[in-house]
């Protein structure tokens, strides 16, 4: 297995994970048992950044085209507008 097929694996691995950490924070009860798993999930995906970042630096992944602002702002209006 080269670096590039372990670099992907590890990160659809990462992604599988952070899903998991999601649900289970969403139905934690107990908040100290929460913040533990909050913490979890905070440093896999600082993790998983890096692992990223090494991965473009390598060319193994290309990230998508910045969206133009004027889309960021309309995105962002719509969504902190009060629904009616």
């Amino acid at each position: 297995m080269n670096d590039k097929d372990m670099i992907n694996d590890y990160l659809s691995m990462m992604k599988g994970s952070l899903a998991t950490y999601a649900n289970v924070i969403a139905e934690t009860n107990n908040a100290q048992l929460r913040s533990t798993f909050q913490q979890l999930r905070n440093q896999d995906e600082q993790r998983q950044y890096q692992v990223v970042q090494t991965a473009v630096q390598k060319g193994y992944y290309k990230p998508a085209a910045l969206a133009p602002q004027n889309d960021i702002q309309q995105v962002k209006s719509e969504l902190t507008s009060p629904s009616m």
